[in-house]
């Protein structure tokens, strides 16, 4: 028993077909995932030295080369690979953390509710880029450092958005039924309430994953990664180390940054339409809207919505 339908995966892809938003999102994020995948079969070594130091863009070397003549390209495709990782292993990690503190705490209430929330608001109360870059500051160095880093300081917010959730959920007729029929806690936790925080989980995801990636490079950028494993942020601490700013050498540094950027913007579309998608109300306000479109006439906040055909 489950108090909202499940959105099944088939369900999930024709909406992703039919919004624009989600197709351009999933295109560009499909294109950095096959570059992330198969990118690196096809481009020398990244520590090669190949050219004369900052070479411009030629035929030989599409995207030019580094301070210290290494190729671009084959740096920026290897990075993309490093850099998604971590991202999307960030954001899966904050936000299953975040699950399991969030829901346990909004479920049990009591001292355990206590408990778990002053843990989550101590760690909200410090400013999380400062925190990171303390803790950064004081580990080893390395991809692994940096992930332990952001998972430590973006779980908690996390937690409190589905602590509120859960305790919204657990006063609903579907969930006193459950407790009747004799269900276990972590059945009811499991079958009942997460999947009705569907959409909220897909968003936290999405948005833990261009945080992840956002502060990856901001960190490495300041040097507090391991300079000498090659992703957009060490690429990016090349660039402003080698001074590329002020000699105009912008092909060392504009590739990267359009790819952050770029990737920002394709998850920041899926999920901007997640919520439509799995949302049946705005479904059919978007459905009747499109019609009213098609036969000329324009919709209104006093247009009623009709639903008994839908």
């Amino acid at each position: 028993m489950n108090g909202q339908p499940s959105t099944g995966i088939s369900v999930w892809w024709r909406a992703i077909r039919q919004d624009r938003r989600a197709s351009l999102g999933a295109g560009l994020l499909g294109g950095f995932l096959l570059v992330a995948c198969f990118g690196p079969l096809f481009v020398g070594d990244p520590h090669d030295l190949v050219a004369i130091p900052l070479q411009p863009p030629s035929v030989g070397h599409w995207l030019g080369t580094t301070g210290q003549g290494q190729d671009v390209l084959a740096q920026l495709v290897t990075g993309t690979r490093v850099s998604l990782a971590l991202g999307f292993s960030v954001g899966l990690a904050v936000v299953l953390i975040g699950a399991i503190v969030g829901v346990t705490a909004g479920f049990f209430g009591g001292r355990v509710d206590g408990v778990l929330s002053l843990l989550f608001n101590v760690f909200l109360v410090i400013p999380g880029l400062p925190l990171a870059i303390v803790i950064a500051a004081y580990l080893p160095t390395g991809p692994y450092t940096v992930a332990l880093v952001l998972i430590v300081t973006g779980w908690a917010w996390n937690a409190r958005v589905l602590r509120a959730q859960t305790l919204a959920q657990r006063k609903r007729d579907f969930v006193s039924a459950a407790v009747v029929a004799g269900e276990s806690s972590f059945r009811i936790v499991t079958r009942e309430i997460l999947p009705t925080m569907t959409s909220l989980l897909v968003s936290q995801v999405i948005g833990s994953t261009v945080y992840a990636i956002g502060a990856q490079v901001g960190l490495e950028f300041l040097g507090l990664g391991d300079v000498s494993v090659i992703t957009w942020g060490t690429i990016l601490y090349w660039a402003q180390n080698d001074a590329a700013l002020l000699t105009g050498a912008w092909w060392t540094f504009v590739p990267t940054g359009l790819c952050v950027a770029l990737v920002g913007f394709g998850l920041t579309m899926l999920n901007s339409s997640f919520d439509e998608i799995t949302n049946p109300r705005l479904r059919m306000e978007r459905a009747w809207r499109a019609y009213l479109a098609k036969h000329g006439q324009v919709a209104t906040p006093s247009t009623p919505v009709v639903t008994d055909h839908v």
